[in-house]
């Protein structure tokens, strides 16, 4: 017992490092959700393109796998570049793919969602083929700062910077929902689209920007995992995209705080289970939860139950 006391503080530091990559997914997730009621299955695949934006930022900033910029200047430039081209694919998608079905049937919806996800794994296949890319960060970090041990608990800068990144972008997110004109449209047009629309919002400018920065979130966790783990394949969005699906789920789906809650708990709980089962179940801890989830409070945590009709 003592030696899993001994290995919890670190695992909590490798619990939010997950959690805050999970919440970032599910928000986009979440935030579709809210507002059309759909689920956007291609989210996964954006969160892969996003990791191969960072990569390509990476590759054409570097000469030698030396960055020819501050470290400091190529991260940011990775993270903001990656948000604004996953941001603008996750327009492109809602435009093409999910506006000129939003009233036909969910299944059409669905379809369609899926269609999508196949074609960007696919298109990303095709480009950059099956080999996965390595990230040389290590050019990035000075030797001093690579790990940084403090209290028996290990840091390593790139886990330091996916937790700033991840819950400074939550916290931006808080904000805009919380405090702006364009978030209390947001939340307005979630509650109730008929009602937003005679209210005077604009429905569909606001499913675009919610499509905006869901997928800019996604793309931004891509570039942050592959920093972290130093590779992107064609295949990772699948796996991640079922994690972060997972998360909105735990939080309750159509919550966004839930979403930020939800990933935070399943990063934790994928960490703890690591000190009392071999690494090898800690993908089986998220779909177990999802399992729970789905049976005892399918609404999540923070959702609200849905009435049945008589």
């Amino acid at each position: 017992m003592e030696v899993y006391l001994q290995q919890l503080p670190q695992q909590l530091v490798n619990g939010l490092t997950l959690g805050g990559v999970y919440a970032l997914i599910a928000i986009g997730y979440t935030m579709v959700y809210g507002i059309l009621s759909m689920l956007n299955f291609a989210h996964g695949e954006v969160y892969m393109i996003g990791g191969f934006i960072g990569w390509w930022v990476l590759y054409l900033l570097s000469r030698g796998n030396v960055p020819i910029l501050h470290a400091s200047l190529v991260i940011s430039l990775m993270i903001i570049v990656t948000m604004v081209l996953t941001g603008f694919l996750g327009m492109i998608i809602e435009r093409l793919a999910y506006r000129p079905l939003r009233k036909a049937p969910r299944m059409n919806l669905l379809l369609s969602a899926l269609g999508v996800s196949i074609f960007l794994q696919n298109l990303v296949l095709n480009y950059q083929g099956a080999k996965a890319r390595s990230f040389y960060v290590s050019s990035l970090i000075p030797e001093s700062l690579r790990v940084i041990e403090a209290g028996g608990v290990v840091f390593s800068f790139m886990r330091i910077l996916v937790i700033v990144v991840a819950f400074g972008l939550m916290a931006l997110l808080t904000i805009l929902i919380k405090k702006t004109k364009v978030g209390k449209a947001m939340r307005a047009t979630a509650q109730d689209t008929e009602a937003a629309t005679f209210m005077g919002i604009d429905v569909d400018r606001i499913i675009v920007l919610v499509f905006l920065i869901g997928s800019a979130l996604g793309g931004a966790a891509g570039t942050l995992v592959g920093l972290l783990f130093t590779q992107v394949d064609y295949y990772v969005g699948f796996q991640a995209g079922l994690k972060g699906f997972t998360a909105a789920v735990l939080g309750g789906i159509g919550n966004i705080f839930g979403a930020m809650i939800g990933g935070i708990l399943l990063g934790l709980f994928e960490s703890l289970a690591t000190t009392f089962f071999p690494a090898t179940y800690k993908d089986v801890v998220a779909f177990v939860i999802l399992i729970v989830v789905l049976i005892f409070r399918p609404w999540g945590l923070m959702g609200e139950k849905i009435p049945e009709k008589v």
